[in-house]
């Protein structure tokens, strides 16, 4: 919790250099689970080589982003996290006098922005559960951070933007956390892409240490939600996780469900913890082989996977219950559902489809539930005529005049702020390590 992270004791969950299969349970877990969202946690003094104001170090840098192009190949959003609790050795970015200084913290992050600019998968996690801080110098150093990535060339990427009091949902707003954060924006003055990072465990002290869970953390959630929808933003859930008892089995369940219940909100959630992580250890998701196949573990399919794909587990008792859903499949114009094709016309299915993230050559696109992608953007809608029968509509700018006005419509529609992101939740997993922390 003091930043304090010895590199010796670094652990990349890749099987090429010594460690677990990160890439084969990613891969499980969007190919069998349809997750879409992994966090990477790395240490600054990882990526420096202990070099504090040093430039990245190239081979460390080089085995972290063996894990990121990993990650990336699955088709998921893959969230960098460096996990310093705001420090580095125990000293405050910018707040505590020899320390890491504002500068040193924003080049850390300007050469990650411009080494994965391109990549729009990528997500910015700025920095990992803040503590003990001046939340109002805290929110200076973030608007720093976010400027630099963004004049790195980053223009689209998300950015997870955490508070102190570890970020933690349950004092989020009332630490003055969320207030100091909305304000922080891209150098356009906008806020799009400009996710809050919030955490919540559900034992006893909030630390995730615990096997038992006291709290379905419903409440503090509610009233994150509340503040959010007040401000027109949201939020992502980038850790939280529980342990394999009785009581977290309850209380877990009822947590992610009511994430997702919010999801206008909640952009979703990332649970603690797989890759290098022992199957034994107290919140475990990592799951364990059988012949030649992942298998997910009782708590994983449960209460990560079930509310996720929206149904609830026919029998209560902690063993494992398939999630039924095959993956999906496209049938034209890289359409991520199932969805059928006549002639010019593309419209769902029966067993009805709901997302699509690029859309090509149709004449008229009907009958989806939601038409989005990250951002509120469609990356490609190409001569498209008509859009109808909707729910939720937003796409993004476009030579085609079909589009556009496609795009004016999504937006008057849809009534969300041009900040907001549209479309099913984003579910996964957080813990692919790449360092030891302390």
């Amino acid at each position: 919790m003091q930043g304090t992270c010895p590199i010796s004791s670094a652990s990349p969950p890749l099987s090429a250099l010594g460690g677990g299969d990160g890439a084969g349970q990613m891969q499980h877990f969007v190919t069998d689970d349809q997750m879409n969202i992994f966090r990477l946690p790395v240490s600054w003094q990882y990526l420096v080589n202990n070099q504090l104001g040093g430039t990245l170090d190239s081979t460390n840098l080089g085995k972290y982003d063996q894990l990121m192009q990993a990650c990336l190949a699955t088709g998921a959003y893959c969230a960098i996290d460096i996990h310093n609790f705001a420090r580095f050795n125990g000293a405050i970015i910018g707040q505590t006098s020899g320390g890491p200084t504002n500068d040193q913290f924003v080049a850390l992050w300007t050469e990650l922005a411009t080494k994965y600019k391109s990549n729009t998968k990528v997500v910015f996690g700025l920095m990992n559960e803040p503590h003990a801080l001046d939340i109002a110098a805290w929110a200076v150093t973030v608007q720093l951070v976010v400027t630099a990535i963004r004049n790195a060339g980053a223009s689209t990427q998300m950015m997870l933007l955490p508070g102190t009091d570890f970020t933690s949902a349950g004092t989020f707003v009332s630490s003055g956390s969320g207030a100091a954060l909305i304000g922080v924006t891209n150098p356009d003055n906008t806020t799009t892409g400009l996710v809050l990072d919030v955490h919540k465990y559900l034992d006893v002290d909030n630390s995730g240490t615990h096997t038992d869970c006291t709290t379905n953390n419903t409440d503090a959630f509610a009233t994150v939600a509340d503040f959010l929808r007040q401000n027109s933003r949201q939020a992502l859930v980038s850790e939280t996780g529980a342990g394999s008892s009785e009581s977290c089995f309850t209380d877990f369940c009822a947590q992610n469900t009511f994430l997702n219940q919010n999801s206008d909100v909640f952009l979703g959630y990332i649970a603690w913890a797989a890759g290098s992580f022992a199957t034994s250890y107290n919140l475990s998701l990592t799951p364990s082989k059988k012949n030649g196949k992942f298998v997910d573990n009782a708590l994983a399919s449960q209460c990560v996977i079930a509310p996720w794909l929206g149904f609830t587990p026919s029998s209560s008792s902690n063993t494992p219950v398939s999630t039924g859903v095959s993956s999906p499949t496209a049938s034209s114009g890289n359409i991520n559902v199932i969805a059928t094709s006549t002639g010019t016309t593309l419209t769902t299915t029966s067993t009805g489809a709901s997302s699509l993230t690029s859309v090509s050559s149709f004449a008229t696109v009907s009958s989806f539930a939601t038409i989005s992608s990250s951002f509120a953007t469609l990356t490609s809608l190409a001569s498209i005529s008509s859009l109808a029968n909707f729910t939720s509509k937003t796409s993004a700018s476009s030579t085609s005049a079909g589009t556009t006005s496609a795009s004016s419509l999504a937006k008057s529609t849809n009534g969300a702020n041009p900040g907001t992101i549209t479309g099913r939740m984003m579910i996964g997993v957080g813990a692919m390590l790449v360092a030891g922390f302390l």
